[in-house]
């Protein structure tokens, strides 16, 4: 039997609502786009590294740094429409890869081990046909979640899942409910959903042809689509290792994610 290829699409645009431009935002001296590709190319487990865009701007700017690059449809929906095109692009110059892995260009602290260990996930079961990551709050980032929704900013995802991983739902309130004093906790229950998506070339040939629905419609999550058509997504936990993740939502994270670069050190 052939081994499976993976293929890790970087899906970007430039024309976000809420943070027009995003994937060209300098963070601690290179731009988003470039600090998540080079993670990408450090993936031990994935075949090649790709950025799907629909915008020539972002496209000059990857290519100036080594980048593959897929033009892609500016009617893409969101961005697992994005690597669903690139996918078949792809397919159409003979480039046949069995997993497909979204890895958004906002989240520049993406370790390459949780892209790894979301391509392991899906090639040690077979039947699986969607995984995303996990990661358990600090206290420190939970008081963070809480602080942004008082401010009405859009932060980060939470997940929550059952006993098998299996996710019950996404949602960019801090779900599940917690009480005030959850502030004080050392161990909160609650679970960082990480912007990461692995999929197998079934899924997302039957993602095109779904519907938004309701939920997905409110929260503004593609996944969601997913759940809301009847299919599982197994959330993978992850260890941090020590490295703190926050993805760039707002423009007020830069200055977020360029202190703990500094604190931490580089990624890659």
């Amino acid at each position: 039997m052939t081994a499976p290829k993976v293929a890790i699409i970087i899906p970007a645009r430039y024309a976000s609502t809420r943070y027009p431009a995003k994937p060209l935002v300098e963070v601690a001296g290179k731009t988003m786009i470039e600090r998540v590709w080079r993670v990408a190319k450090t993936v031990k487990n994935a075949d090649a590294v790709f950025v799907s865009t629909d915008d020539d701007r972002i496209a000059t700017h990857a290519k100036s740094f080594g980048a593959e690059v897929i033009m892609t449809s500016s009617e893409c929906q969101n961005g697992t429409h994005r690597v669903a095109e690139a996918l078949t692009k792809l397919a159409e110059q003979g480039e046949n890869y069995t997993i497909a892995v979204n890895l958004q260009g906002d989240a520049p602290l993406t370790p390459p081990w949780f892209v790894e260990d979301l391509i392991a996930a899906m090639l040690d079961d077979p039947t699986c046909q969607m995984t995303t990551p996990g990661l358990k709050l600090t206290p420190d980032m939970y008081k963070h979640f809480r602080t942004d929704r008082k401010n009405d900013r859009v932060g980060g995802t939470t997940v929550v899942f059952d006993e098998n991983h299996n996710a019950l739902y996404f949602s960019k309130e801090v779900v599940p409910y917690l009480p005030p004093e959850a502030d004080n906790w050392d161990d909160v229950p609650a679970f960082h959903h990480v912007g990461l998506y692995a999929y197998t070339q079934d899924l997302l040939a039957k993602y095109v042809t779904w519907d938004e629905k309701k939920l997905e419609a409110v929260e503004k999550l593609e996944q969601l689509r997913v759940l809301e058509h009847g299919e599982k997504i197994k959330v993978v936990e992850l260890d941090d290792k020590g490295r703190s993740f926050w993805e760039i939502n707002n423009p007020e994270d830069v200055a977020r994610v360029e202190q703990i670069i500094a604190t931490e050190g580089e990624l890659v």
